[in-house]
């Protein structure tokens, strides 16, 4: 039997903290007792059940521990792209020394259960940035080689849920970034007409992804034209270069500057943080927050940050006529005013977005009927399209899923 030599790491200690880590110390140091073994492998297989794992559980353990949890090595090349100093990647390659046998060894031979060779779980499933890791590793075997593996995967991805997923949302309760595991967006191909905006949408971005000068962004305009499937979009086209997109609520404002803290730590990825269908009534102050983070209040915004936000406002802070009335209470009138446009004017691009034409309107509809092989005659797709129109909310990309939608499952095989 194989042999681990765990309790001699230097930077990846962390891991012995693991539930599953400490149970595998268990079962190899009693090789004879069987019951170490399979509680081990029973937790084991319930880990793999979860997250999707097959082939070596051993192994997919460790990779799982190295590329979430991380350890100093991976937080520093996180930062610095890879570099880290001598002394830190000598101390990284006596771990990978320790480590290497449960990276390159048969489950079989470490612990004596069978089941953990060839696993084959009920759902499985890899992360793309797990997927990365491996392809990295392949033929491999020195802990050197392994060492430089892990450290060009820190470097594109990073650590943690930061290098497993495109797109966040912020937990208040617990007060940090939570990975959105069953993220669903658009390609751009499938966002029809709008050519403009998407190329604005996409330049600014990729200035900012390329560490160019990049503007904060506003999408407005009529409702369901695609303004919050473009930005999820960008998540999606440009996760693999570090671009991670963070949806947030206007009712968790107020956690701004404690999120924006937390984004600086991550030096080589670049945050969008996204607020969809944003608009305040008159009476709302948590818009400062969002002025403050824009502008950078006492603490500068982090220059790997930048705010996109969606609205059927132009003004993002309702308006009303006794705004501008000259008889209203308030003795400096234009102050008023110039307040409740000063949000919307923190965004230095703002990109609009109008109700397709007819033509842009059918396009949609045919596209999306397209994908699922259905091909209607123009004349008989601007009938119906335009029934629907009329019968519906309008045009819009929105009204054009809705109808595809309703064809498939109502009108098809008529």
């Amino acid at each position: 039997m194989v042999t681990l030599d765990l309790q001699n790491l230097l930077v990846c200690r962390n891991i012995l903290k693991d539930k599953l880590v400490q149970e595998l110390a268990e079962a190899v140091a009693s090789p004879d007792d069987l019951s170490a073994s399979h509680r081990f492998a029973g937790h084991l297989m319930e880990k793999a059940e979860q997250e999707g794992w097959s082939g070596n559980l051993i192994r997919a353990l460790f990779l799982h521990l190295l590329s979430q949890e991380g350890c100093l090595a991976a937080k520093m090349a996180e930062a610095a792209n890879g570099k880290i100093g001598t002394s830190l990647k000598d101390a990284f390659i006596h771990d990978m020394k320790k480590l290497l046998p449960a990276l390159s060894e048969k489950a079989v031979d470490i612990v004596n259960v069978k089941l953990l060779d060839d696993y084959i779980p009920s759902l499985p499933q890899k992360l793309e940035a797990t997927e990365y890791l491996e392809r990295q590793l392949s033929g491999k075997a020195t802990p050197e080689e392994i060492t430089e593996a892990f450290l060009t995967y820190y470097a594109r991805y990073g650590y943690g849920e930061i290098a497993s997923y495109p797109a966040f949302c912020w937990n208040t309760k617990h007060q940090k970034l939570q990975g959105i595991r069953h993220f669903e967006a658009m390609d751009f191909e499938d966002i029809i007409a709008y050519k403009r905006q998407k190329e604005q949408l996409i330049g600014n971005t990729l200035a900012f992804i390329r560490r160019r000068p990049a503007n904060n962004v506003l999408l407005v305009g009529s409702r369901g034209t695609g303004k919050s499937s473009g930005v999820k979009a960008l998540a999606k086209a440009y996760y693999t270069d570090g671009l991670r997109l963070i949806q947030m609520q206007k009712s968790q404002l107020s956690d701004l500057p404690k999120i924006m803290a937390s984004l600086r730590q991550y030096a080589s990825k670049r945050f969008i943080i996204f607020f969809d269908d944003l608009s305040f009534e008159e009476s709302d102050s948590d818009y400062k927050y969002l002025k403050s983070a824009i502008e950078g209040g006492v603490e500068s915004r982090p220059e790997n940050v930048l705010i996109y936000a969606t609205s059927n406002r132009r003004h993002l802070i309702r308006e009303t006529w006794r705004d501008r009335n000259d008889q209203q209470d308030e003795m400096f009138r234009n102050d008023s005013i110039n307040e409740t446009i000063s949000l919307s004017d923190r965004f230095g691009l703002i990109i609009t977005y109008l109700e397709p034409t007819q033509d842009e309107y059918l396009d949609i509809i045919d596209h999306y009927l397209q994908q699922e092989g259905i091909s209607l005659d123009r004349e008989e797709l601007r009938i119906l399209g335009h029934r629907w129109n009329l019968e519906h909310s309008g045009r819009s990309g929105r009204s054009a899923r809705q109808f595809v939608t309703h064809y498939l499952g109502q009108m098809l095989d008529k």
